[in-house]
């Protein structure tokens, strides 16, 4: 943990990781499919523990240990893993019927964990543990996909105000609103090929609770539009 960081920061961004972890139970047991409602506990208990793996890793410094190591720990040990299982639940016929059985509805309501996420982005630069950039007074427009979710979720789908092509749309332009914070997240943090923030760099991600910002939180965002952007193209939507 970060000393000089207010304990309320820490509370706030660990019910943060709380509520993503039951947006994401809510859209496995929202599915229509009842195989797949039945992986909803067995999930949960599965990133409980990666949650909790990376939380010991963390707490005992293994990614602020040295940051001149290449690729950086936090990348290596917290993200790639993440990234890797996503790519194979896309590219194998088990994963890709996992997906297609999804409501968008409940995928599309997880954005709003993105909202609580820019605010605490906002408090760790007031505490001197991020750049500015990353905060929405900065280069991050994140907050925008978070504000405006429960609204496309509510209007466009469950009134069904938008087409389809909207739908796709709005996931498309979050999806490169996200991809824009973690590049801006990756090169202004400690590490061989920092490119920006050096006057305060991003060191927050580095240390629990907020590790778990790029080891889960952004991990099951990007999971949830990709799985969006999949079904509104193949037209697989389960509503």
């Amino acid at each position: 943990m970060i000393t000089h960081i207010p304990l309320f920061v820490d509370v706030f961004f660990v019910l943060t990781i709380l509520f993503t972890l039951f947006l994401f139970y809510s859209v496995i047991k929202n599915s229509s499919h009842i195989i797949v409602r039945g992986k909803a506990n067995i999930l949960v208990v599965v990133l409980s523990l990666w949650i909790i793996v990376q939380s010991v890793l963390a707490l005992n410094h293994v990614f602020s240990s040295d940051t001149t190591f290449f690729p950086p720990k936090i990348a290596l040990i917290g993200v790639l893993p993440v990234i890797l299982t996503i790519i194979i639940v896309f590219l194998t016929k088990a994963g890709k019927n996992f997906i297609d059985e999804l409501p968008i509805l409940n995928l599309t309501y997880l954005h709003m964990v993105r909202v609580p996420v820019e605010i605490t982005l906002y408090l760790l630069f007031i505490y001197g543990a991020v750049p500015e950039l990353m905060t929405f007074e900065g280069r991050n427009f994140d907050i925008l996909a978070g504000i405006s979710s429960p609204l496309v979720a509510y209007f466009g789908i469950t009134k069904g105000k938008m087409a389809k092509g909207s739908l796709l749309a709005w996931n498309v332009v979050c999806f490169f609103l996200l991809i824009n914070i973690v590049v801006n997240a990756l090169f202004s943090a400690p590490s061989p090929f920092q490119k920006f923030g050096f006057d305060q760099p991003n060191i927050g991600v580095l240390y629990f609770p907020f590790s778990l910002l790029p080891a889960f939180i952004v991990p099951v965002v990007l999971f949830s539009h990709l799985v969006s952007i999949r079904q509104l193209l193949i037209n697989k939507v389960k509503a």
